[in-house]
Parts: C-alpha cells; structure tokens; sequence
C-alpha cells in the first residue's frame, strides 16, 4: 500500500501542477500542495483516480469559507473534463478530505 500511495502522491503532484499551469492561483497552489501532504501523511489510501483527488482538494479548499459553489473561474463540465471524473466523485473527495481534517 505504501508504494502504491507512493506512486498516486507522484500522479496527484503532477496533476496539481498541470491545473495550477492552466489555471494559477498562487495561494490555492500552496494551500494545495500543503492539503495533499496532510493527506500522505496521514497515510489515507487513495483508492480511485488522481483526478478525484485533486478535485476534491480544490473543490475543498476553494469552498472552505463560503457556502460550496464550484471552484471559481471553472463550469462543473470543465472540472469534469480536466480531472477526467465526475463531479459527484469530487463531491465525495472533498466530503473525505473535510472529515479528516486535513484543511
């Protein structure tokens, strides 16, 4: 499980940095990057896609101090599309990421 972790750390870096490329925002990226290292550190398994992952980390922290709206700047079908999942499963992975604390 560690490896596997390992190498879904690795997917997860590369995908953060692709979204951060099309779309910057210097505070969410750290804030992005410190949420995904809190979840590794954790140990959590992070079964399923990368993309579902990623999304609900920025879905999260997009949504942490107002009432959930998307994550601005992007339709829901963009996020789809750029995670390669839906938004039901970024619903679902930003709910997990809230109950472990880890934003």
């Amino acid at each position: 499980m560690i490896a596997e972790n390992e190498i879904r750390n690795q997917n997860c870096q590369q995908l953060l940095a692709a979204f951060f490329t099309k779309y910057p925002d210097a505070r969410l990226k750290i804030e992005a990057d410190r949420t995904l290292k809190r979840l590794m550190a954790q140990k959590v398994p992070m079964l399923g896609r990368p993309g579902g992952w990623v999304g609900g980390i920025i879905y999260a922290l997009a949504n942490q101090y107002r009432r959930p709206c998307g994550i601005p700047g992007l339709l829901n079908k963009e996020c789809e599309e750029f995670f390669n999942v839906s938004m039901e499963t970024i619903y679902r992975r930003t709910a997990m990421i809230k109950k472990l604390s880890v934003i």
